[in-house]
């Protein structure tokens, strides 16, 4: 455990600061230990009231919990740190994890379906799992009830699987699947975002679906409602550029109803693995099947390589970038057209806002302010 890890986390356990902040922080003052030090003065600036930074003595205790069960955690920006997931713009600031890392080297697949799935859904998703290990994809699904549950079970006769759960690792929910979250931590691993102790409630699972999606070249729907989990990972992995699977049902069946929209509106139409394997690229920017993989060599992205952000914002920046925002969402790129200055001054300002909780980051690189000024 370093100094580093111990600032990281803090930051990263923050109320207020979430995965964007955490990011833009970094990029601004390069050190963890240096955000933090500037969190005051960013207050005082915007005449804010931020949450108070984790101790270190509560980061040092839960870093030290971790591994009293095993795991470890990864930061963004660490090598080891999922590539794919880092891709994401709102990529979990650490995470949390029970086995082995190295699962993340290897391409991935993602697999979901309804908690209460049909018998032959769970044969099937069981089947196409175990295909999809054996060649070589790491199958990751939400540790849930039927499908997921399937699907994990499937991928360790074949291979690895990925277990990503809503709560803390000391958790397990269902509870029913505490023993199958023990055996994935020895084929594969199982990560979460919620700090330990962190029990699972409805407001986690949207952001664990995230990280499914994120971890995953493609998502694999075998069984979903037209209004369900299932779905909401299938846009986010649609927002995310990942190839979308889906095996059709029975227009009878309401488990099948979201799959067969889903085909409807371009998922490939799934009934093996070669149907997978057969249109699943090997990087989210390429299309169709590349022979040469690019999947190992693909680089992290580094706070080096974003535009730097100015270290200090004056308060007439604020004032004329707030000035000009209003609770319709507004491109970041016309803002900095409209307000006369620099690009990193002018996301200097987002970021203090942001942290202030007066502007809001929404997907397309827009802003909108969530209290408009008097």
């Amino acid at each position: 455990m370093s100094p580093g890890d111990t600032d990281r986390l803090r930051l990263a356990r923050c109320p207020g600061i979430g995965p964007t902040s955490y990011r833009k922080l970094l990029n601004r003052f390069s050190t963890a230990a240096a955000a933090i030090e500037a969190l005051p003065d960013i207050a005082r600036r915007t005449r804010a009231i931020l949450p108070a930074v984790p101790s270190r003595a509560a980061a040092e205790q839960e870093l030290e919990a971790l591994a009293r069960l095993g795991g470890r955690m990864l930061f963004l920006g660490e090598a080891d740190y999922p590539a794919l997931l880092a891709l994401l713009d709102d990529a979990p600031a650490v995470l949390s994890v029970l086995g082995d890392p190295n699962a993340f080297a290897s391409p991935a697949v993602a697999m979901v379906g309804s908690r209460n799935a049909s018998a032959n859904g769970m044969t099937l998703a069981g089947r196409l799992a175990e295909q999809l290990a054996r060649h070589g994809q790491v199958v990751v699904s939400g540790l849930a009830r039927g499908i997921d549950t399937a699907a994990h079970v499937g991928a360790i006769r074949g291979g690895l699987t990925i277990a990503c759960v809503a709560g803390g690792l000391d958790r397990p929910y269902p509870a029913e699947n505490t023993d199958l979250q023990a055996r994935i931590a020895e084929h594969g691993c199982v990560v979460a975002e919620a700090p330990l102790g962190t029990a699972p409630q409805a407001r986690h699972f949207p952001k664990r679906n995230r990280v499914i999606a994120g971890l995953s070249l493609g998502v694999l729907v075998v069984e979903a409602a037209v209004r369900s989990g299932s779905l909401i990972t299938a846009r986010l992995a649609n927002e995310a550029g990942r190839e979308l699977f889906a095996v059709p049902g029975s227009p009878l069946d309401p488990r099948c109803q979201g799959t067969n929209m889903l085909i409807r509106q371009g998922a490939h139409l799934t009934e093996t693995a070669d149907d997978v394997l057969a249109n699943l690229p090997d990087h989210p920017s390429r299309s169709g099947i590349s022979r040469d993989p690019l999947f190992r060599h693909m680089a992290l992205p580094t706070a080096a390589a974003e535009p730097q952000i100015a270290l200090v914002t004056p308060a007439s920046a604020l004032e004329t970038v707030t000035g000009l925002l209003g609770p319709a969402p507004t491109l970041v790129d016309d803002l900095v057209r409209r307000c006369q200055l620099s690009a990193p001054e002018v996301q200097a300002a987002l970021l203090d806002l942001e942290l202030a909780g007066l502007v809001e980051t929404l997907p397309g690189n827009r802003v909108a302010l969530l209290f408009p000024a008097d």
